[in-house]
């Protein structure tokens, strides 16, 4: 039996490689040349916009003016816009807010997962199969937004942080996630410290989540990005703007172009006030620059933490 040979055969370089550049090595300079430049232009794209955000948030009225909106260069840059957000109080009070509910929704987040996700990985526990179906069929069937308000109401959370932290403190896939990485935990681990007496708080804290620290922080990653970026909770929950967190605050005046008033923003006896882009720019970094900063940090810890958790059980 003879074997077809393709119409268009792949050409193979001396090092066993592939290209889909005739003669060309996938590590030969023409080809590095290219991917080269094709990282180049994405890199470009992605930070043009940040670099555009953050130079017309230090842009003072004439060069707003003069360069029509957004400014990519400063020629004299100038902290005013911030300044005059971060006095007023506005601002200042809705990065607490946000702060906070970000770390008491990130620290119970993670402690109900946790513990959630570790009765789930231990076969024959109280109740597993029914509460596993039902977190399962949360991800299925989520509720709609008037049932979700009529039982804040009725829990009397209207207006309260609270409304910003129950509803979303539990995440399914999270759930799933650290379930699946605990059941990878080698069983002989977990049997031979129950031999020795250890309870099973003892086991969770001591070997456990010892061994998930990756899938743990990366978890606890996901849960602080949700909290800081959440808005419609906000939105539907909390009647008095003095309680705002900052992405409410983001989409009043930056995505509905919303106008600063005298007491939202400060500035000193005779000084002009800030041009609306500026202030609209230095409202978006302020917002993104605590994940900026607390990202690096979590990110090594990004493809172990998810892929082995999501691949093995």
């Amino acid at each position: 039996m003879t074997a077809l040979s393709p119409a268009h055969p792949v050409r193979r370089g001396p090092r066993g490689s592939y290209s889909a550049i005739p003669g060309e090595t996938a590590g030969s300079p023409p080809w590095r040349a290219l991917k080269s430049v094709i990282l180049l232009v994405c890199v470009v794209l992605v930070l043009l916009p940040f670099l555009a955000i953050v130079s017309t948030s230090l842009a003072d009225a004439a060069q707003v003016t003069k360069a029509g909106g957004y400014v990519l260069w400063p020629d004299r840059p100038s902290f005013a816009a911030y300044s005059a957000l971060l006095s007023g109080g506005l601002v200042s009070k809705a990065m607490l807010v946000s702060a906070g509910i970000t770390v008491v929704g990130t620290a119970l987040s993670l402690i109900s997962s946790i513990m959630l996700a570790y009765g789930l990985s231990r076969p024959g526990s109280f109740g597993h199969r029914p509460v596993l179906m039902l977190l399962l069929m949360s991800m299925l069937f989520v509720p709609g937004v008037i049932p979700s308000y009529l039982m804040v109401k009725q829990l009397h959370l209207i207006n309260s942080y609270w409304s910003l932290i129950l509803p979303s403190m539990i995440n399914a896939f999270n759930v799933i996630v650290l379930r699946s990485f605990f059941m990878s935990i080698p069983r002989e681990l977990i049997d031979s410290a129950r031999i020795d007496g250890a309870s099973e708080v003892s086991i969770l804290t001591r070997i456990v989540l010892p061994l998930s620290k990756a899938s743990v922080a990366v978890i606890g990653l996901f849960y602080a990005v949700t909290y800081w970026n959440a808005f419609f909770n906000a939105l539907l929950y909390i009647n008095d703007a003095a309680k705002w967190p900052m992405q409410l605050v983001l989409r009043t005046y930056v995505v509905n172009n919303a106008a600063l008033s005298g007491g939202q923003v400060d500035v000193a006896a005779g000084a002009p006030l800030p041009p609306a882009q500026s202030l609209q720019a230095a409202i978006l970094v302020l917002s993104i620059v605590p994940i900026v900063i607390v990202y690096p940090f979590l990110q090594r810890h990004m493809n172990k933490g998810v892929m082995v958790g999501a691949v093995k059980g």
